[in-house]
């Protein structure tokens, strides 16, 4: 004999049943640039263990480093079409749907790295992520400066780069960057524009005599190994973004994006740490194994890109430069 329940008995059921269960967790898809052994990396690590601790596992990540799922810019298309969630990267790499956001690293021209930060904070900055946000649904986690990268550049060469004068006409491997090749192709360098992950071939091939890198992750690419010269440039400062796909982020319940960004707060402390600790052990092993450090004169630099920028005002963001000058002195 078949026996049914009513379906009023089989609903109520259900819905009880629906009450008490937990909301089934989320995993996310996240790009790096870098590699997890890098102290950068290690800070990402750090973010993913704390998104599922602080959600109580309701949202985990997973981590696909040195670009396995593409260039940057590829990573940046996926995140926009939701292919993936999350996307670690320098900030720059945003300028792809709005050019302006490339002048948060105009070279030589913030004072500091609290001139950057305010400069950051400043309601220009932030109305350009805004239409980011707007056009192409990436959403900018957190404040976007408190992850160090770094902490400071370098030009890592197979030649030594000791002067303004050794940078003429050296092959300088670039992001894809307007503002970038435009800058240094003025600073008398020979651009060469290549993927991050093709560098050290690049080097070791002699496609390119060198690439600007932060100092802290030139170990961990083992750029030294076909490139031991290693010059301090600090063209800018620069940070790890965490941009996610504003539409799952917008999905979260308030108390997982919570956690999200509460993640983010913590890790991005605990990464700096790790980014300045790192970045001064790094160079003692390098000169151990004989690579050669320098320092250079760094005015002409400033003068030239004083310059370049005075040469190209007509083509600057509108209200950059009264942003820059707003933001030299904390209010």
């Amino acid at each position: 004999m078949n026996f049914q329940l009513p379906k009023a008995v089989i609903a109520g059921a259900f819905s009880a049943v629906m009450a008490v269960s937990p909301a089934a967790s989320e995993t996310w898809r996240m790009a790096l640039d870098v590699g997890l052994e890098s102290p950068e990396g290690r800070g990402i690590q750090r973010f993913v263990e704390l998104v599922d601790d602080y959600s109580d596992g309701d949202l985990t990540i997973k981590l696909f480093p040195y670009e396995q799922l593409g260039s940057s810019d590829a990573v940046g298309e996926q995140l926009a079409a939701g292919l993936i969630q999350m996307q670690s990267a320098g900030l720059v790499r945003l300028a792809k749907w709005v050019p302006e956001v490339e002048y948060i690293n105009a070279p030589y021209l913030f004072e500091d790295r609290e001139h950057w930060v305010r400069f950051m904070h400043s309601d220009l900055v932030g109305e350009w992520f805004q239409r980011v946000e707007d056009q192409a649904g990436i959403s900018v986690l957190g404040d976007p400066t408190t992850f160090l990268r770094g902490p400071y550049r370098v030009i890592v060469s197979s030649k030594p780069v000791e002067s303004f004068e050794d940078l003429q006409g050296l092959r300088l491997r670039m992001h894809s960057d307007d503002l970038a090749v435009a800058a240094w192709t003025a600073l008398g360098a020979d651009v060469r524009v290549m993927p991050w992950s093709d560098v050290y071939q690049g080097l070791q091939r002699s496609t390119v005599d060198a690439v600007n890198s932060p100092i802290a992750l030139v170990e961990s690419t083992r750029f030294q190994e076909v490139a031991p010269h290693v010059t301090e440039q600090d063209e800018y400062w620069q940070s790890v973004g965490f941009m996610v796909n504003t539409r799952v982020l917008e999905g979260l319940s308030p108390e997982t994006r919570d956690a999200l960004e509460r993640a983010y707060a913590d890790a991005a402390a605990y990464g700096t740490e790790q980014v300045e600790a790192a970045a001064a052990e790094s160079v003692e092993r390098m000169k151990a194994e004989g690579v050669n450090f320098y320092d250079m004169d760094l005015t002409p630099f400033v003068e030239t890109m004083a310059t370049f920028y005075d040469a190209h005002s007509g083509d600057l963001p509108d209200g950059f430069f009264a942003a820059v000058d707003a933001t030299r002195t904390a209010q």
